[in-house]
């Protein structure tokens, strides 16, 4: 409460339900913006947000995103953007006297094999999932930078590691979806067409662990609230589900009757997820209190809502 936050990406999916949260606890100014106004990939406009805004505390949601299609297919601009968005972001910060920065980074960032379940100090214990790699590894230089700038200058920044994030208002474009809209949309065209199949990438197998996106934008205000420590928190909710299971519970709530195809051409990804989320619990009291079937009946209710 009073003081002046900035959200990047506070249009987006997180970002919507953040701010709101935000606007709740009545702090003296909240600022979000489009990228038509400030273009975070370029110092200049970064400066020029700093210089409009003067933010007190920054919460940094802004990132290029998409499923493993997109990142196999845009490797070099998945990369760079969240790379520089972050680095411009955290120094000009530093530069304008920021009391806080959170960066929020991606369970991309965790190695391909890590032990189950993921505990913050396995981060850096191997190389990522190598499809999604570029993304997560540009984020986790993120969390060296946050590190870094603590040690070298008393910066105050603190990053979190957000599960597989869901929910009404995702994105559903099948060019670009994560794996559960892509999944929605796909069950509920092949029910109105009364379709005999669909087909499924990957075998199936892998497990996801997925965090309801009000539970993430509640964690993150409480983080920014309580939390004031260089090492990194993850925010999930240490429930694992395989894909075969998503799908199963997809197919029976969109009321979908036809066969299920797996293609296992296409890759699996990261072999499991699943966190440990007691430091988030100890640090700062969160615990995510939407279940993974209420959240897929809230998605979808919202989703043929938007068709309709």
């Amino acid at each position: 409460s009073g003081r002046r936050v900035t959200v990047t990406g506070g249009n987006g999916f997180v970002g919507r339900r953040l701010v709101a949260l935000l606007r709740e606890h009545e702090p003296a100014e909240v600022h979000t913006f489009g990228s038509a106004e400030y273009d975070l990939t370029k110092e200049a406009d970064v400066i020029r947000m700093y210089a409009d805004q003067r933010p007190d505390i920054v919460i940094h949601l802004a990132a290029r995103v998409g499923g493993i299609g997109a990142n196999r297919e845009n490797p070099g601009r998945f990369f760079y953007d969240n790379a520089i968005m972050g680095i411009l972001l955290m120094e000009q910060a530093r530069q304008h006297a920021v009391s806080k920065f959170v960066q929020v980074g991606t369970v991309c960032a965790y190695p391909k094999f890590t032990p189950v379940p993921f505990k913050e100090d396995d981060l850096w214990n191997g190389y990522p999932e190598e499809t999604n790699a570029p993304y997560g590894l540009a984020k986790k230089a993120l969390l060296v930078q946050a590190q870094a700038y603590r040690a070298q200058y008393g910066f105050n920044a603190i990053y979190l590691l957000p599960a597989n994030l869901y929910g009404p208002g995702d994105n559903f474009d099948p060019a670009s979806s994560h794996v559960i809209p892509a999944l929605i949309r796909k069950c509920v065209e092949a029910r109105n067409a009364a379709a005999p199949s669909i087909t499924v990438w990957g075998t199936g197998n892998p497990t996801r662990e997925f965090l309801y996106v009000d539970d993430a934008a509640l964690g993150i205000l409480m983080a920014a609230e309580k939390y004031d420590k260089p090492e990194p928190v993850n925010l999930g909710t240490s429930n694992e589900v395989s894909i075969r299971e998503l799908v199963d519970t997809i197919v029976r709530l969109v009321g979908f009757s036809g066969q299920i195809t797996w293609d296992a051409s296409y890759p699996d990804g990261q072999p499991r997820r699943k966190l440990d989320v007691e430091m988030a619990r100890r640090e700062f009291g969160f615990s995510a209190q939407v279940n993974l079937e209420e959240g897929l009946r809230r998605m979808l209710d919202w989703y043929q809502s938007a068709r309709d």
